[in-house]
């Protein structure tokens, strides 16, 4: 994983238990960090299922990684004090990539981004919008949006299903539930297992027919880090 994170032209910050922290755009921005770190996530599920190959064949259990990537300005440069000294980044910045690879297992997906890092994007990507969501700690919700590995997707069908999905996301947002289930389930007919699919027909189930307060925002509030 570190390799990919050098090659993408990522530095490795430092590792955090099992974790990685890594950060593009430092000490020089190269106009397409957010591409490049899209593109380290990418090419880690790539590599992490060459992995998972060679485990399962030696007899042993697959793993999971997830990614979280969010684009912000952070404080950057060494930073401790006079005894030890780190080369580092803090921020709320810092934080929310933090509590989106943390989401990331809430909505079972393998890479998360915000709506800043999609904004920042200057090549293609196959994503699709997941929730507005407002992390623990934080009065602010986000816009946090999934992305996929092309050669991780089905060759056909796929594209129909996202055109459902996102159909069905804009009706949840104008609170026509019924519509928006009606759209999840023809998504379901084309992609069973999808974890996202199958969440939002249960929150769409609950809500047809649960008066909604006029200020309901469509904010889904993590309780958890």
């Amino acid at each position: 994983m570190v390799d990919i994170i050098f090659k993408n032209g990522g530095i490795l910050d430092k590792y955090i238990g099992d974790a990685i922290l890594s950060v593009f755009g430092t000490p020089f921005p190269s106009g397409e960090d957010a591409d490049r770190a899209v593109t380290t996530a990418v090419e880690m599920m790539r590599a992490l299922r060459q992995i998972n190959r060679a485990r399962v064949e030696a007899g042993m259990a697959p793993i999971a990684i997830c990614v979280g990537i969010n684009t912000d300005k952070v404080l950057v440069g060494n930073i401790g004090s006079l005894k030890r000294m780190d080369y580092t980044v803090i921020g709320d910045g810092v934080n929310l990539a933090s509590r989106l690879e943390s989401a990331c297992k809430f909505y079972q997906a393998g890479i998360l981004i915000s709506e800043m890092t999609l904004r920042q994007l200057k090549r293609p990507y196959l994503s699709r919008e997941v929730d507005c969501l407002r992390v623990k700690g934080k009065h602010q919700p986000v816009w946090v949006h999934e992305v996929f590995d092309p050669e991780d997707v089905p060759g056909t069908g796929f594209e129909e299903f996202l055109g459902h999905y996102r159909k069905a996301q804009n009706h949840y947002r104008n609170r026509d539930f019924a519509a928006a289930g009606r759209a999840l389930l023809e998504a379901e007919k084309l992609r069973l297992a999808d974890p996202l699919v199958k969440m939002d027909l249960e929150r769409c189930e609950v809500f047809v027919d649960r008066p909604l307060p006029p200020d309901w925002d469509g904010v889904w509030t993590m309780q958890e880090k």
